[in-house]
């Protein structure tokens, strides 16, 4: 590799650069989405383990199993869509094959996932909760709402779910661009 003040060829300056080979865009697209789209699995992950902390003592209950300091936390019981929610953590397996593999198929069974069990649970709870969540903000009076260690649950709710929605809408637009990138890689210039 040439440098700009290192020795050059003779004739040239090392300025002749314009003929050189290149990356084309679509590999450098996908090599910086790759990158975004595992951020957003991260910041996923890091979402399902505080949801599976939320789970733990109702789980706990299920299995039989009596943790004292798991049972002074008082956790409200969790609902349908928390648990839904939760198995869409396991689509992150589908993910990261694809960005390993450049495979659409694994991101194409990810996108389905994420939507079915990610982004549907996620809008239904956020609809579910924002009439609490309006009532609380609007008159600043948790009275008559459920209340978890002095928070109203639905703003609790709303914090994970706003941060879940980004996520989720994030890491489907990078699959997306993804997607693009790949299907373009597979396609032949026409001459």
């Amino acid at each position: 590799m040439a440098s700009m003040n290192g020795p050059t060829v003779m004739g040239t300056d090392g300025r002749d650069f314009l003929h050189r080979e290149r990356v084309a865009s679509q590999y450098k697209v996908s090599a910086q989405t790759k990158t975004r789209l595992k951020c957003c699995l991260f910041f996923h992950l890091l979402l399902a383990i505080v949801m599976l902390l939320k789970l733990l003592p109702d789980i706990l209950d299920k299995l039989n199993i009596f943790i004292l300091e798991v049972e002074e936390l008082e956790m409200p019981q969790p609902v349908k869509w928390e648990y839904l929610w939760a198995f869409s953590i396991l689509y992150s397996i589908f993910a990261l094959s694809a960005c390993r593999k450049n495979s659409s198929f694994l991101l194409q069974v990810y996108i389905g996932g994420v939507v079915a069990l990610g982004l549907a649970p996620v809008v239904f709870a956020f609809f579910f909760y924002l009439p609490e969540a309006y009532e609380f903000v609007s008159t600043g009076s948790a009275e008559g709402q459920r209340v978890w260690q002095g928070f109203p649950y639905s703003m609790v709710n709303m914090a994970f779910l706003l941060v879940a929605l980004q996520v989720h809408i994030f890491s489907l637009f990078f699959s997306s661009r993804l997607l693009t990138a790949w299907k373009v890689r597979g396609t032949k210039k026409a001459q």
